[in-house]
């Protein structure tokens, strides 16, 4: 059964990855789309895609999730236009550096820290009043098994996620009693431009994080959240976790030639 047929769903980070894998699936099934992210033009081209293919109304907007300013602003706007997110999937996010702590650079700490966790805080909280009046809504965090198990040379993209992680748990709490569902999708590896960004753009060095196995698509991933999103209203998925064939632990990986 279709669920999803109608409802507007918020992603941010939208313009690549699985931000943009979630956007088709959803409008796949019929729902409109609010799209956010800082690249404007990828969303723009891709909103009108969309919109044309599938006859959903798929909005674009260029935003920065770790501007607080900004993202008030923005869910202001969409609450003046009547434009209520039903769902938001809270997406935008990133790694940076792959050093030991002794070694890490304060500034892709920072970057990591005002993404991964200060944005989705500020997204969440600009979009739960929307949701909380209405008594409708849910939020569907992309965390990682980063939150669940710590690996070498990661320490502080591992406590971002551990904190996204966290956050779920307490919201679900602070959310009883209301029809608001809060979940968490915690991919494994997962091939788009993450690495290429957490290599400032060596897109040599990031080809090897993928080489000789067979990692999640962005695809997988976005199939994982439409499952997650589809569930009927008294279903609430905690945390759904997945990774490739290929990978059964954050050091376990099944390499050609290994």
């Amino acid at each position: 059964m279709n669920r999803l047929v109608g409802k507007r769903v918020l992603i941010t980070g939208a313009s690549s990855g699985i931000g943009a894998a979630c956007a088709r699936h959803f409008a796949e099934r019929g729902s409109d789309l609010l799209l956010s992210a800082r690249r404007i033009d990828r969303l723009r081209d891709l909103t009108s895609e969309l919109a044309k293919e599938h006859g959903i109304d798929a909005r674009a907007h260029q935003l920065d999730v770790t501007d607080r300013d900004a993202v008030f602003s923005y869910v202001d706007g969409l609450v003046e236009e009547h434009l209520f997110p039903d769902i938001l999937v809270n997406n935008a996010g990133k790694g940076r550096g792959l050093d030991k702590l002794q070694d890490g650079s304060t500034r892709d700490w920072d970057e990591m820290i005002d993404t991964n966790l200060k944005g989705l805080l500020y997204v969440t909280r600009a979009v739960l009043p929307v949701m909380l009046a209405r008594d409708s809504g849910h939020v569907i965090h992309i965390g990682s098994i980063a939150g669940r198990w710590v690996y070498p040379k990661n320490a502080v993209y591992n406590a971002t996620k551990f904190a996204v992680r966290a956050l779920s748990e307490a919201m679900n709490i602070d959310l009883l009693g209301t029809k608001i569902r809060v979940s968490s999708v915690d991919p494994g590896l997962t091939e788009t431009e993450f690495s290429e960004v957490r290599f400032d753009g060596d897109t040599q060095r990031a080809a090897t994080v993928y080489a000789e196995t067979v990692p999640l698509a962005a695809d997988d991933v976005a199939d994982a959240v439409i499952y997650v999103a589809n569930a009927p209203p008294h279903v609430d998925i905690f945390n759904l976790v997945l990774m490739p064939t290929a990978q059964r632990y954050p050091g376990f990986m099944d390499r050609a030639g290994d």
